[in-house]
């Protein structure tokens, strides 16, 4: 029988409960303590904002605004505005059910953030680095602004996931709807470049977009490769969500542990 609070609706933490493959699953984390959460996500958000602010001149006298026309910093800014969203989630559930538990506006949506930074870290690393790719704003290879937008905030976003987001809701078809912020940065490069907008002195922002060099049979095998292994990347995500809300579960469950029931 769900538990209900004295207003008559079900608390938070059994709203959270579902379903997932016919299998009951809670809101459990890996570390479920709402006040290490709040100052986790708090921290991601800093480092985040940080490096917009230095990638695109922010307290300049003439801001870059064509930073924002990359996926880099559009990502980036995704991020920001999610992790202070799970962290006033996570402050209001701190007060409203005490400071042991797991919060998030939607671990689904988390994840789908999580993959959408997690995209820009590995192509940056993998595909445009070593290409000596070029973006609008202070960014250079190795600095502090390229470490912050590219390395450091994606990380933080990826571990926050792995640490504080309730595992056991993502769904086997959710890693293929990730891919729909990556595909809808793609059809915004390419109507933008269609209609003659220019990235850093280029018509498409990234070099596997460019079907002046590469040709149009080049850019769709370049696109369907990367969609392939980051799908692989998308699915080993899932694989870590199930294992880890299987082993919060057992734990959280463990009576030998203060605080569990048993």
């Amino acid at each position: 029988m769900t538990p209900r609070s004295s207003s008559g609706s079900p608390p938070r933490d059994a709203a959270l409960a579902g379903t997932a493959g016919g299998a009951p699953f809670a809101p459990v984390a890996v570390v479920p303590s709402r006040p290490l959460a709040l100052a986790y996500r708090a921290l991601t958000a800093g480092v985040g904002l940080w490096g917009i602010i230095l990638v695109a001149g922010l307290f300049t006298p003439a801001p870059t605004w064509g930073a924002f026309r990359f996926y880099t910093v559009l990502s980036n800014v995704l991020c920001v505005l999610w992790a202070l969203t799970e962290a006033w989630v996570t402050w209001r559930d701190w007060r409203s059910h005490g400071a042991r538990g797991a919060s998030s506006p939607s671990p689904r949506f988390s994840a789908a953030v999580m993959m959408a930074i997690t995209v820009t870290m590995l192509i940056y690393l993998v595909v445009l680095l070593p290409s000596n790719f070029v973006q609008e704003g202070a960014y250079e290879a190795f600095t502090l602004t390229d470490t912050l937008v590219h390395v450091a905030t994606p990380l933080l976003v990826i571990l926050g996931w792995l640490l504080f987001t309730p595992k056991g809701h993502i769904r086997v078809f959710d890693p293929p709807l990730w891919a729909l912020i990556p595909g809808a940065y793609l059809l915004f490069g390419f109507v933008a470049s269609a209609a003659g907008m220019t990235f850093a002195g280029k018509p498409v922002p990234y070099p596997f977009m460019n079907w002046h060099e590469i040709g149009v049979g080049g850019v769709v095998l370049w696109i369907a490769g990367l969609f392939v292994a980051l799908e692989a990347v998308a699915y080993l995500f899932y694989a870590v969500d199930r294992w880890l809300a299987r082993a919060s579960k057992l734990r959280d469950a463990d009576p030998s542990r203060p605080g569990t029931a048993g």
